[in-house]
């Protein structure tokens, strides 16, 4: 009996039983002396460079389309139509993992690092972080509009900016209520194309929108290999993705048409523009992205899956883009 008096004093002493788990927002708790010190190297993993192709994408193939109508390279409103894209992606990447993480429900996760989930960073630095990001986008996309004088083009960037933000921020982010793809394809596939291929020859042919589609519809099948991967932990935090709606063997099969579809509008791009036969190699990445998201075992390996497709995306564009000016 002393022995149990003895115990039951050690337990009050050290604030309950020993298996007891953490409770609250993950993000907040203190950190620790045995957590290792943030790096650049998790810095990066944050910003996701596996994700920056489908920001590359659609500029290319935007210029591409522009060249058909207006022969020249209008080369620094490209890059600034570039740098637009990446630094939007960026920040979005960061967004993400400061409002994933302050809500918990990036606690346990596969893949990139989490910096405001895993209370390495403080969360108020990774927004400032993301805010940065977003700023620069904004300034980027300013010069575009001072260059070109199409200033209507000031109420697309801050859409995009507030969309950005609301995909996973805000009361009721809509990236938590099925609509996470939607988002995907109108602003990482039919306004960045179709602007980039705008401010560069102030016109619009089949080609661009083609393109935007395609663009539109690589970046949502790594949406949807991300969202595959993460679906149990998902379930379990109440976040409803399209992928946990319709559940693991309808989002295989939308991943499979969203990869090639794209590859159906290249062949008629090979009717106008022989080159664009050679689009096709880019294959060579988009089938076993497919394979692996048909046959995975481990959530992981979603993770080359959703690398696969952003280089699928990435090379696709580039044939499609030599095929258009060549």
């Amino acid at each position: 009996m002393a022995a149990s008096s003895k115990q039951k004093k050690a337990k009050r002493r050290s604030g309950g039983s020993a298996s007891r788990r953490p409770v609250g927002n993950p993000a907040k708790r203190p950190t620790t002396t045995t957590r290792e010190p943030v790096t650049a190297k998790d810095w990066i993993g944050a910003a996701r460079l596996r994700t920056l192709p489908l920001a590359v994408a659609p500029v290319v193939l935007g210029t591409g389309a522009a060249q058909v109508v207006d022969r020249n390279l209008h080369w620094v409103i490209a890059l600034a139509c570039l740098a637009v894209a990446v630094l939007l992606q960026i920040g979005v990447n960061f967004a993400n993992d400061y409002s994933d993480g302050i809500r918990g429900t990036d606690a346990d996760r596969v893949g990139p690092a989490r910096l405001t989930a895993s209370g390495r960073v403080p969360a108020k630095r990774v927004l400032i972080v993301a805010l940065a990001f977003f700023a620069l986008a904004a300034l980027a996309g300013l010069a575009i509009v001072v260059r070109t004088q199409q200033w209507w083009m000031l109420a697309v960037g801050a859409t995009c900016i507030v969309a950005a933000w609301f995909y996973t921020g805000g009361k009721r982010p809509y990236g938590y209520n099925a609509l996470g793809e939607v988002f995907v394809f109108v602003f990482f596939g039919l306004v960045a194309t179709l602007g980039t291929t705008w401010v560069q020859a102030f016109a619009l042919p089949l080609e661009a929108w083609l393109g935007a589609v395609a663009a539109g519809l690589f970046a949502c099948a790594v949406l949807l290999a991300n969202n595959l991967r993460d679906i149990d932990q998902d379930r379990a935090v109440g976040k409803r993705t399209l992928t946990v709606l319709i559940g693991k063997r309808a989002t295989q099969l939308l991943f499979t048409l969203f990869v090639i579809v794209p590859f159906v509008f290249a062949v008629w791009f090979a009717l106008l523009y022989p080159i664009a036969w050679m689009s096709l190699l880019a294959l060579l990445a988009g089938i076993p992205a497919i394979l692996i998201v048909w046959t995975y075992r481990q959530p992981r390996e979603l993770v080359i899956a959703l690398g696969l497709t952003s280089l699928t995306a990435l090379g696709y564009a580039a044939f499609v883009y030599w095929a258009l000016v060549g």
